[in-house]
C-alpha cells in the first residue's frame, strides 16, 4: 500500500479507524470477464463499463442526485448490451427476454464476487492489532455484506457503509463527512484505503489519511 503524494497516511500516530473501499478494493472483479464474454460483450468490456457506471454515479452526485448503483449499472449494461445487438439477428427477433436473462447474468455475478486472496489476512492482522474496521462503497451495504459473509470477515468489520444513506457518491465530500460522523472520529483519525485515485484524493480533500492500493501496478495520476 503507497500514500499518494496528497495523502499524509501511514506517517505519525496510527489512525484509530481504517475505512475500505469496496468494489475493485476488496472484491476480485475477475469473475466478470467470464461473464461478458457468456453475454457476448467481451471480457475486455468489463473496463469500459465498470468506467462508465462510475462516470455517470459522479454526474448524477454533481447535479444533485443520487443513483443506486445498481441502477446506474444494470442501465449502463443493458445500453452496451443493446447497442451490440443491433449488429446482429438477436436485436431483429426483439428478444427482450434475452437482454433482460444477460443482465441479470452479469449482474448476479456482481453480487457473488469473492474477496482478493490478500484480503482476508490483511482484515484479521489489522483487527488484531485493535484497529476498527469499516467499509464505505458507492454500492448497497447489502452487496458488502454478502461478500464478507462468504469471506468469512462479516465480525471483522463495525460499520458497512454506503453512499446511499450519505446523499453522495463518493468522490463528494459529504460522502467521507457521513463516515466520519457514523464512526464518531475526526478527519486526521480515520484513513481511507482505496484502488482508485479518485477514492483518493476525495478523502484526502475531506481531511482523511489515505493509503492506495495499487493493484495493477501502475503509476499514480499527477493530477491529484
Amino acid at each position: 500500500m503507497t500514500t499518494p503524494p496528497r495523502g499524509h497516511g501511514l506517517t505519525g500516530t496510527p489512525p484509530s479507524v481504517v475505512v475500505f473501499d469496496v468494489n475493485e478494493t476488496l472484491s476480485d472483479m475477475t469473475p466478470l470477464a467470464d461473464a461478458f464474454e457468456r453475454v457476448g460483450l467481451g471480457a475486455t468490456a468489463v473496463e469500459a463499463w465498470f468506467a462508465s457506471v462510475l462516470r455517470d454515479g459522479f454526474a448524477l452526485t454533481a447535479v444533485g442526485a443520487n443513483p443506486g448503483f445498481a441502477d446506474v449499472a444494470s442501465e449502463a449494461l443493458r445500453g452496451r448490451l443493446s447497442a451490440a445487438r443491433e449488429a446482429t439477428d438477436s436485436a431483429r427477433t426483439g428478444d427482450r427476454d434475452g437482454l433482460d436473462e444477460a443482465v441479470d447474468d452479469v449482474m448476479g455475478t456482481f453480487t457473488s464476487l469473492s474477496v482478493h486472496p490478500d484480503v482476508v489476512d490483511g482484515v484479521r492482522a489489522l483487527r488484531e492489532h485493535g484497529t476498527r474496521l469499516v467499509t464505505l462503497s458507492n454500492g448497497s451495504t447489502k452487496v458488502a455484506q454478502g461478500l464478507f459473509e462468504r469471506s468469512g470477515l462479516l465480525d471483522s468489520f463495525e460499520k458497512l457503509l454506503s453512499v446511499e444513506d450519505a446523499g453522495a457518491w463518493k468522490p463528494h465530500p459529504t460522502a467521507y463527512a457521513y463516515a466520519l460522523e457514523s464512526c464518531g472520529v475526526a478527519p486526521e483519525d480515520a484513513m481511507l484505503v482505496a484502488v482508485h485515485p479518485w477514492d483518493i484524493d476525495g478523502a484526502a480533500r475531506a481531511g482523511l489519511r489515505s493509503g492506495w492500493l495499487n493493484r495493477k501496478g501502475v503509476r499514480y495520476p499527477t493530477y491529484f
